[in-house]
């Protein structure tokens, strides 16, 4: 795509690049921390401000009374932007993630598929003649091991 493209995005070429787009949503990020400092500021200021303000007959807690709406509607837009951040960060992870899935998927199914015709036709062992067992008590006794304490030393193991 060129730019004399009329559907040409910029973004495009970002969207389709994991690196790419962990780059653009960290720059974002950062953008979007700085304003984060400084509505903190403008939040510290606008609130000694406001509880500063008294009109004539107030008591001493009518000042923070008016300001509390205000100061609420500042914390509100700082928590939204904490929020935003956190996604973008999020997504960025999520971005990579969906790559790894792409290309895991792949070799998943391959795998899966070998695993299918494996159990669709199991491969056919030769039947290697066993050795003689030494006394019949083992031939065909439910568990097979020993049969006493002394017995551990003969014990075969599977």
């Amino acid at each position: 795509m060129n730019s004399n493209d009329p559907n040409y995005s910029p973004l495009r070429d970002v969207a389709q690049n994991p690196e790419a787009t962990a780059r653009y949503l960290a720059d974002v990020q950062r953008v979007l921390l700085d304003i984060g400092k400084n509505l903190e500021t403008l939040a510290l200021e606008t609130r000694v401000h406001l509880r500063g303000t008294n009109v004539e007959g107030d008591r001493w807690y009518h000042a923070r009374l008016r300001a509390m709406p205000v100061e609420k509607a500042l914390g509100n837009v700082l928590k939204n932007l904490n929020n935003l951040t956190e996604g973008l960060e999020k997504s960025a992870y999520k971005r990579r993630a969906h790559d790894e899935s792409v290309v895991n998927t792949a070799k998943d199914r391959k795998e899966k598929e070998i695993e299918r015709q494996r159990k669709k036709n199991p491969p056919t062992l030769q039947a290697a003649p066993t050795p003689p067992q030494q006394g019949a008590q083992n031939q065909n006794s439910g568990y097979g091991g020993p049969t006493s304490i002394y017995d551990l030393g003969k014990r075969e193991s599977a």
